[in-house]
């Protein structure tokens, strides 16, 4: 995938890192990417969130992992939106994929189902809230504007 600027820029795709880098970013923290995700998530997502989607996914840890960069994120849904969330414990809901399946499905090119049945996302966890999670985002649609998406 190689997303189109306005102007028909290009970006590149992102090198999947060598293995001995990926093991490296396995054993970092992961607060400080799990921080940015949140300052993304509250800019990009919280204002599409209406009241009760909220309120719906608000409290429980979810365990996002990039597996071929070897980066895991947890986050929470808080009072004031996205933060991080600890990383003792098991969380609510586990989702692995590829950076480029994250971006499909982000970019509305694919919908979770879709990944899902493709074995290119994995889910793990309480299926009820993973659903109503699904179900959200699939209402709000594509959070990647629309001049990076692909053409």
């Amino acid at each position: 995938m190689n997303p189109s600027l306005p102007g028909g820029l290009r970006l590149p795709p992102l090198p999947v890192p060598p293995e001995p880098l990926r093991r490296l970013i396995e054993r970092l923290p992961i607060a400080p990417p799990s921080l940015l995700l949140a300052l993304l998530l509250n800019r990009v997502l919280l204002p599409r969130l209406d009241a009760g989607a909220r309120e719906a996914l608000a409290g429980q840890t979810v365990e996002v992992c990039v597996t071929d960069f070897g980066l895991r994120l947890r986050l929470a849904l808080g009072r004031g939106g996205f933060v991080p969330a600890s990383s003792s414990g098991a969380p609510k809901l586990r989702v692995a994929a590829s950076a480029a399946a994250f971006w499909r499905l982000a970019a509305g090119e694919d919908d979770a189902d879709t990944l899902f049945f493709e074995r290119l996302l994995v889910m793990e966890g309480d299926t009820e809230y993973g659903l109503q999670l699904k179900n959200t985002l699939d209402a709000i649609g594509p959070l990647v504007p629309s001049f990076l998406r692909a053409r």
